[in-house]
């Protein structure tokens, strides 16, 4: 009987979740120490669906606004944001105020994402619409295909359907002036 070969493994096996624990404290203490730095930003997350095509979906519209799909983002011959929005998100709520403010700007196509249209509905009524068309999304399933990790989440689609820019934050003004409003202007076919 070799009991040194079981001992080395039973240690072994012993200090796996130590060691797993150790690499996960390693991350996180990365993660605080980027916070406290100012370089790490929650919302920044890796967006591999830049300078792709939309994905295939189409969805119903949300009444009193029409719906939209793969096909008419494709036929785009200038830019729109699509904003994915719903009426139990606190973020979204503080959001709608500046996509009211921006809706003549730049055209916002909306999407009710995992919301009931009654709902939806209401909160637009409430809080303004900004959207010059309107998706339901009530299953979530366009928003899987988008790759949506939550809401409010908002993408900036250029002409023949294409995204050029996405986020997971809410929109600022500063945003909307900085970053979206001068590529947007540079998307747009002469």
């Amino acid at each position: 009987m070799n009991t040194s070969g079981s001992t080395t493994r039973r240690r072994l096996l012993m200090a796996l979740p130590l060691a797993g624990a150790g690499a996960v404290g390693v991350a996180f203490w990365k993660m605080l120490s980027g916070m406290q730095h100012g370089s790490f930003n929650p919302h920044d997350i890796n967006a591999p669906v830049l300078d792709r095509p939309v994905p295939d979906f189409n969805l119903p519209g949300l009444a009193p606004a029409q719906g939209f799909g793969t096909q008419d983002l494709k036929t785009l011959q200038a830019p729109v944001l699509v904003n994915f929005f719903a009426s139990w998100c606190i973020p979204c709520v503080a959001e709608m105020p500046t996509l009211m403010a921006f809706k003549d700007q730049l055209p916002i196509w909306g999407v009710a994402y995992k919301d009931k249209p009654e709902n939806a509905a209401a909160f637009l009524r409430h809080s303004g619409n900004p959207f010059a068309r309107l998706g339901n999304d009530p299953e979530g399933r366009a928003g899987m295909d988008w790759g949506l990790s939550g809401v409010p989440e908002t993408f900036l689609i250029g002409p023949g359907g294409v995204i050029r820019w996405h986020t997971a934050a809410p929109l600022t003004e500063d945003i909307i002036r900085g970053t979206i409003l001068p590529l947007a202007a540079r998307l747009k076919t002469p």
